[in-house]
């Protein structure tokens, strides 16, 4: 029987926290009315988590599993996992269980009234340091303000889909994905539920300030012109600023020439200034650019290495 219900979680060296997932998420699955299966995605784990999730499926099958072949990231993982997903209601969830699973009846609800696309929103986070919750406030903000579409602030990848979003979803071809974007993107019934997000359960944080700024860029690239058309500001702004120092060089050669401002300090000031905005435009325009050679190669988003709990005519396909 097809599962009613799909629950994805991405796997990253989380064997400290993937009994405890195990756990809480049979409970959340027996309560449950319709089948349902957990698809397990490890996104190329240095630690004992492939063998916990073989484990977690011998014991019971409504684990699934795909071992992607290196480390891809978060969002191709989450991205597997939605190719594989067979239920009609869809659940992304971390395994740190920062989302907690408890959440999932009160999404269904949701779903069930008529909403296609659930997400859950933070109102607090737990145990987090100050700078992560100042940097996420004002990155959350900001990409709301400058993003082509409505992406709810204070949100990440925990939420509910229907299979006519995830049908859309998996159909997009794109190589750089930001799942809570593209969400947003393409409309349906929307609604949150609110919570207070939970400290890690156990193991070292995965998402490093590097990963973290790298997924604020390519969120930002992905849904706004808006940075293309800043570097045509400050082009405007720096041939403005070039005018109005030539004008001011020639007062100064007129009127005051023994003064020192007509020396070298500004025109070397100049030259920096209008130095730095060239490199700026050209580093904008690259990150555009390698958006578009990264699609036009047509790799494929992943490479498996082991699948289990899925027949073989779907794991044929991908």
């Amino acid at each position: 029987m097809n599962p009613k219900y799909s629950f994805i979680v991405p796997v990253y060296n989380e064997e400290k926290s993937l009994p405890e997932l195990y756990r809480r998420m049979q409970i959340v699955m027996d309560k449950l009315e319709e089948p349902a299966e957990l698809i397990l995605i490890n996104d190329g784990s240095r630690d004992r988590s492939l063998q916990l999730l073989r484990d977690f499926h011998d014991k019971d099958p409504r684990f699934c599993y795909l071992g992607l072949a290196r480390n891809f990231g978060h969002q191709i993982a989450v991205t597997a996992g939605l190719n594989f997903a067979r239920g009609e209601c869809i659940v992304i969830l971390d395994a740190d269980l920062q989302d907690p699973p408890e959440l999932i009846p009160q999404m269904v609800e949701k779903w069930q009234q008529g909403y296609q696309v659930v997400y859950a929103q933070r109102t607090l986070r737990h145990k987090e340091r100050w700078g992560k919750r100042v940097t996420a406030y004002v990155f959350y903000r900001l990409l709301n303000r400058l993003a082509d579409v409505d992406i709810p602030t204070d949100t990440g990848d925990f939420c509910l889909i229907d299979r006519q979003v995830v049908n859309i979803l998996n159909s997009m071809p794109e190589r750089n994905r930001y799942i809570r974007g593209l969400r947003s993107w393409v409309g349906f019934r929307q609604t949150s539920i609110r919570f207070e997000r939970d400290p890690r359960f156990a193991g070292e944080v995965g998402y490093t300030f590097s990963k973290s700024l790298a997924l604020a860029v390519n969120a930002l690239v992905s849904f706004s012109k808006v940075p293309l058309r800043l570097s045509t500001y400050v082009g405007l702004f720096a041939a403005a600023m070039a005018i109005l120092m030539g004008l001011l060089v020639l007062y100064w050669r007129l009127f005051l020439p023994h003064s020192p401002l007509t020396n070298f300090t500004i025109i070397l000031v100049a030259i920096f200034f209008l130095g730095a905005v060239q490199l700026v435009s050209i580093g904008i325009l690259g990150e555009y650019i390698g958006r578009i050679y990264e699609e036009v190669k047509g790799r494929p988003l992943y490479t498996l290495a082991e699948v289990r709990g899925f027949t073989c005519h779907q794991s044929d396909k991908f």
